[in-house]
């Protein structure tokens, strides 16, 4: 995460009506009009940083919300009959991107998922949850994973990603925790890497009550 220092603002002329803002390194791009005075340059930043801190707490959230997350899934999806005993994230997963253990309840989501797409991380988090009910990988199991209706979305990103990175297949682990059986890690959502706000789309008393 960037320090609060480490922004850089860029000014366009071409950019009339929007600013983004975006992760580059360990430094945070703010793209202004280059109209914009120094007052509306400072708002803007201090906006836009607030609205990546909000996005990044999403994609990166801590175990205590992996828990919360999974619980909310397991009762939308599989009336709250698979009950996690503990969810967290976890360094040690190898080329697995979830793991479980029937025996005491425990999730471990590899912490490589983290800043990936909402559904992406809810696909791994289904996958794990329904482990708790069945341990193989029969039909019955996933029956229960395609309850999640954007499964197949993230079984092709993931598919996709392991096509493009040629790694071989994750197996069960021999303490009895099964993996999720994906080949490879997903790509960031380049659609979601920063944040865009339209000023065409509302009126700010900053900017003069004018659409810019």
């Amino acid at each position: 995460m960037p320090t609060p220092d480490a922004v850089e603002v860029r000014r366009s002329r071409r950019r009339t009506r929007t600013v983004t803002a975006w992760r580059e390194g360990g430094v945070t791009v703010v793209s202004i009009p280059a109209r914009f005075t120094r007052a509306q340059e400072r708002e803007w930043v201090d906006r836009m940083l607030g609205r990546l801190a909000v996005q990044d707490e999403r994609r990166r959230p801590s175990d205590a919300a992996l828990l919360r997350r999974a619980t909310e899934l397991s009762r939308e999806y599989l009336e709250g009959r698979a009950v996690p005993a503990s969810v967290s994230w976890s360094s040690r997963q190898g080329k697995r991107w979830g793991s479980c253990t029937t025996v005491d309840r425990t999730i471990r989501i590899s912490d490589r998922l983290q800043g990936m797409p909402r559904w992406v991380l809810d696909y791994v988090l289904m996958h794990e949850l329904a482990h708790l009910l069945r341990p193989g990988h029969d039909g019955s199991f996933w029956a229960l994973v395609d309850r999640y209706p954007h499964t197949a979305r993230a079984r092709g990103f993931l598919d996709g990603y392991a096509y493009a990175r040629g790694h071989g297949e994750a197996g069960p682990d021999d303490d009895g925790a099964w993996d999720v059986d994906e080949d490879a890690m997903p790509v960031p959502d380049e659609a979601t890497d920063g944040v865009l706000f339209d000023m065409g789309t509302a009126r700010r008393p900053s900017l003069g009550g004018r659409r810019a």
